[in-house]
C-alpha cells in the first residue's frame, strides 16, 4: 500500500495563520484544576490559529423565518450509514448529540503521522477546557518546506469555538512519513522517518518549553537533530520505541529491512546489520509491552512476525494474517498476548499471540471485521480499556469498538451499525492517515487527515 498518496503534494496551501519564527504569541494556559464550567469569555482574532469548534447552536428567537426555515432543514436530513453514495448536493454533518467534544483544526500542510505528547497536567483529566501536545510531520509542497512541529492545543471546550493553537517548528528536509515519541515520561525525544530514507531523533523538550514560557528563546543549535539513521537505503513508514528499554528504537523500510537503534551515552548507535525475514515492504512495528527483547512486525507480504532482537536471522513465530498489505499493527498494553491487525483490504482482525506457528501459513484470529470499505490506515487499542480499539480507514471514517460487548445482530440492524460508533462526514476528516487515543484524558482521540486534525470525545467511551 502507499501510505503517501500523491494528491498531499499537490494541494494549494489551505493553512491559515503561521508564524514567522519560533516567538509567536503564547495563549492562555489551562488551568488543569479549575471547576468544569463552559467558558463565556472571547477570544481575539489574534491567539486563535484556525481553531475551530464544533457543535455551537444559535438560534434566534425572534427572527420566525428563520426559525421555519430550521425546521424545514430538519426535516430534509437522513441518517448517513457507512458506505452510501452521496446524492448531489448532498453533504455530511457531524451529529451533535454523538459527542462530548469536538474540535477541527487545520494547519498550512497536511500531517501523514503525529503522536501525543506526556504533560505534567495530570492523569484521568475529564474537566474542561482540555490541553494536549501533539508532535506532528508535514508533507508540503517541496521537501525544504517541511517541518516537525510540536503543537500545543489549549481551550478546548466542550462545544465553544474559542480554542487556541500554538506551534514552535524545526526544519525538517523532505516529508514525513511517521514520527513517534518516547513512552517515557518527561524525556520528549522523538523520531521521524523522512521521505529521504533518512530516520532524525530529535530533543523535543527546549520547544515545549518555549511554548510553556512565554518569551523565551531558543537556541538554535537545539533546533537540529540529535542524531540521524543512515543505515537504511530507502524510505520507509514503520517505527517504534520500547517502552520497556529506554533509547530503542526500530525502524522499517520498503526493502524489507529491519534495523535497531540504541541509546549510548549522550547520543545514539544504529546497527548496520538488520533483521530480515519479510518478502516486501515493512509497514508497522510494535514493542512487546511486557518482554525486552521481543517486538512485531507487519509488512506487505500479507504477514505478521513476531522477533526476538538477539537473533537477525529469522523470526521467532510468523503467521499469513491478510489476503492483502498488513498495513498497521497494535499490541495490547493491559493484555499481552492480544494484537490487532488492519489490512489494504479493510479487514482488520483480533489475534491470540499464544496460537502464532513458526510456519507463516493462515493462522484463524479471534476476531475479524470487515466495516471499512477502504484500505485501513491506523489502529490503536484504548490505552485505559483493554477491550476498547479504534480503526481508521481510507473511507473516511474512524470506528471505535468494544470487543466487551456482545454482539445482537437486530440492535445493529436497527441502528445500521457495528459495535459501537462511527465518525465520518464534513466535519469528520477526508483522507484519515492516523489516530491516537490521548493517555492522559480518557476517551479522548486525536486523529490526522489529509484536511487537518480533529480532535473528539464521543458519548460511548
Amino acid at each position: 500500500m502507499a501510505k503517501r498518496g500523491q494528491d498531499l503534494l499537490d494541494l494549494p496551501d489551505k493553512s491559515s495563520i503561521k508564524p514567522e519564527n519560533n516567538e509567536e504569541e503564547i495563549g492562555e494556559f489551562e488551568d488543569a484544576w479549575e471547576d468544569e464550567l463552559e467558558s463565556e469569555e472571547e477570544v481575539s482574532e489574534e491567539e486563535i490559529i484556525n481553531g475551530d469548534s464544533v457543535g455551537m447552536e444559535i438560534e434566534d428567537d425572534d427572527d420566525e423565518e428563520n426559525a421555519a426555515g430550521g425546521d424545514q432543514l430538519q426535516q430534509n436530513l437522513k441518517v448517513y450509514l457507512p458506505g452510501q453514495r452521496l446524492g448531489k448536493d448532498e453533504v455530511l454533518e457531524a451529529d451533535q448529540s454523538a459527542y462530548e467534544m469536538l474540535h477541527s483544526i487545520n494547519v498550512q500542510w497536511p500531517c501523514l503521522s503525529f503522536d501525543i505528547l506526556w504533560d505534567e497536567l495530570g492523569e484521568e483529566r475529564r474537566k474542561y477546557p482540555a490541553t494536549a501536545y501533539i508532535v506532528a510531520g508535514t508533507q508540503a509542497d517541496k521537501p525544504k518546506n517541511n517541518e516537525l512541529m510540536v503543537i500545543k492545543m489549549t481551550q478546548m471546550h466542550k462545544t465553544q469555538n474559542d480554542d487556541i493553537l500554538e506551534y514552535k517548528r524545526l526544519k525538517h528536509y523532505g516529508g514525513v512519513n511517521r514520527v513517534r515519541v518516547t513512552p517515557q515520561r518527561e524525556i520528549h525525544i522523538a523520531a521521524s522517518w523522512s521521505e529521504t530514507g533518512k530516520v532524525h531523533i530529535w530533543d523535543l523538550n527546549p520547544l515545549i518549553s518555549s511554548l510553556d514560557t512565554p518569551g523565551k528563546m531558543i537556541n538554535e543549535k537545539l533546533l537540529k537533530p540529535k542524531y540521524t539513521i543512515e543505515s537504511h537505503n530507502t524510505e520507509g513508514f514503520a517505527m517504534d520505541w520500547s517502552g520497556r528499554v529506554t533509547g530503542r528504537l526500530l525502524t522499517g523500510d520498503n526493502n524489507s529491512n529491519i534495523f535497531l537503534t540504541t541509546s549510548a551515552q549522550s547520543t545514539f548507535k544504529a546497527d548496520n546489520v538488520p533483521y530480515r525475514g519479510h518478502t516486501s515492504s515493512v509497514e508497522d512495528l510494535q514493542w512487546s509491552p511486557s518482554e525486552n527483547n521481543v517486538f512485531a512486525s507487519a509488512s506487505a507480504d500479507q504477514t505478521v512476525r513476531i522477533w526476538d532482537t538477539r537473533n537477525k536471522k529469522k523470526e521467532a513465530l510468523g503467521i499469513k494474517a491478510h489476503e492483502a498489505d498488513v498495513n498497521v499493527i497494535t499490541w495490547n498494553r493491559k493484555v499481552e498476548y492480544l494484537l490487532a491487525s488492519g489490512s489494504d483490504d479493510g479487514v482488520f482482525s483480533i489475534w491470540d499471540l499464544r496460537t502464532f506457528v513458526n510456519n507463516n501459513q493462515k493462522s484463524t484470529p479471534v476476531a475479524t471485521f470487515k466495516w471499512h470499505s477502504a484500505p485501513i490506515t491506523s489502529i490503536e487499542w484504548n490505552p485505559n480499556e483493554e477491550s476498547v480499539l479504534s480503526v481508521s480507514g481510507a473511507d473516511d471514517q474512524i470506528s471505535i469498538w468494544d470487543l466487551s460487548v456482545e454482539h445482537d445482530p437486530e440492535e445493529d440492524i436497527r441502528l445500521g451499525r457495528s459495535k459501537i460508533y462511527t465518525e465520518n462526514g464534513t466535519e469528520g476528516q477526508n483522507d484519515i492517515k492516523e489516530l491516537h487515543w490521548h493517555p492522559q484524558i480518557p476517551g479522548c482521540i486525536i486523529s490526522t487527515a489529509l484536511t487537518g486534525f480533529n480532535v473528539f470525545k464521543t458519548i460511548s467511551v
